[in-house]
């Protein structure tokens, strides 16, 4: 019989953001393929070191220890290596006792072609130009962030995401960056009561919205999955949020209202696996404290062919 993928929480992630594959990297850009490889095929049987994912990845696939009669995630390990060079890959996967058994391994090709083919829900990398084309294939995507040197690994599942052009479209985000502050302000009082438009994660949010509904205790509490909305809104713009995730039938368990303050400190009180945020300059600030990735902007397809 078949595997299906459909029903589960697929998370896609490149071997480079789930392992720590920089010396390599550097060896394949400075002295080629044949170099990388020799390299790869000497050091099989060398463990790699945990990649700005691995956090993320390894608490997810905790969900399925859980509840062992219902599997929740899965993890594909994409990479744009080849089978030939990809046994030390698969030998830490072991060694760290990771749950993954799937992967695509395209020997230089793209990966944004597959990700559909494996129905995958999150995609991370560090490679730019596959999340970007992830994303404009409309798949959740984030270009990783190397890790803070004092990651804390939280027991508990907690995932934090900015607001606009994240979770949201990028609708409201371009009237500010067009017009400024108080032309955002006026559109987003004229609207309060329009729910927004989805952004790249918001598919992500309601997936991960019903696992927390499969773990809720008498109480009401959500355990183990913890979520976070970091945003740099505040009012009047709170408004429109929350009409938005009530209308889209979510609760996000921890809110902030920003208002243009560093969400650095605020970041690492809450100790995400990961935070997702559209703008570099946010993503840098926060990368120092917990693991981060950037969501691109989607591009138009008249955009795409501009740059090919």
């Amino acid at each position: 019989m078949a595997y299906s993928l459909d029903h589960l929480l697929v998370i896609g992630i490149s071997s480079r953001a789930l392992f720590d594959l920089e010396a390599e990297d550097e060896i394949f850009r400075e002295q080629g393929l044949d170099a990388f490889r020799s390299h790869q095929l000497r050091n099989e049987n060398k463990v790699l070191n945990p990649g700005a994912g691995f956090a993320l990845v390894k608490a997810l696939l905790k969900l399925n220890a859980l509840v062992p009669e219902q599997r929740m995630v899965e993890v594909v390990v994409m990479s744009r290596n080849s089978s030939e060079t990809s046994l030390r890959i698969f030998n830490s996967i072991e060694h760290y006792g990771l749950d993954i058994s799937r992967a695509a391994l395209t020997g230089g090709a793209p990966l944004s072609p597959y990700l559909k083919a494996f129905n995958v829900s999150l995609f991370l990398s560090l490679h730019e130009d596959d999340v970007q084309a992830a994303i404009n294939s409309g798949v959740a995507s984030a270009m990783l962030y190397p890790m803070p040197p004092n990651a804390a690994d939280m027991e508990q599942i907690r995932i934090a995401f900015d607001g606009d052009a994240v979770i949201f479209s990028d609708e409201s985000e371009r009237i500010y960056q067009q017009h400024g502050v108080e032309a955002f302000e006026q559109h987003e009082r004229e609207n309060a009561k329009k729910p927004l438009p989805e952004g790249p994660f918001a598919r992500l949010l309601v997936a991960l919205s019903y696992l927390q509904n499969q773990f809720k205790t008498p109480d009401g509490r959500a355990f183990p999955i913890r979520t976070a909305l970091v945003t740099a809104r505040s009012s009047p713009a709170h408004e429109r949020v929350i009409r938005t995730l009530r209308a889209w039938n979510i609760a996000i368990d921890e809110t902030f209202f920003m208002g243009g303050v560093n969400k650095s400190e605020v970041l690492a009180a809450f100790k995400p696996h990961m935070f997702f945020d559209d703008q570099h300059g946010h993503c840098i600030k926060a990368s120092d404290f917990v693991p981060t990735g950037r969501v691109p902007i989607r591009q138009t397809q008249q955009k795409q062919q501009e740059q090919q």
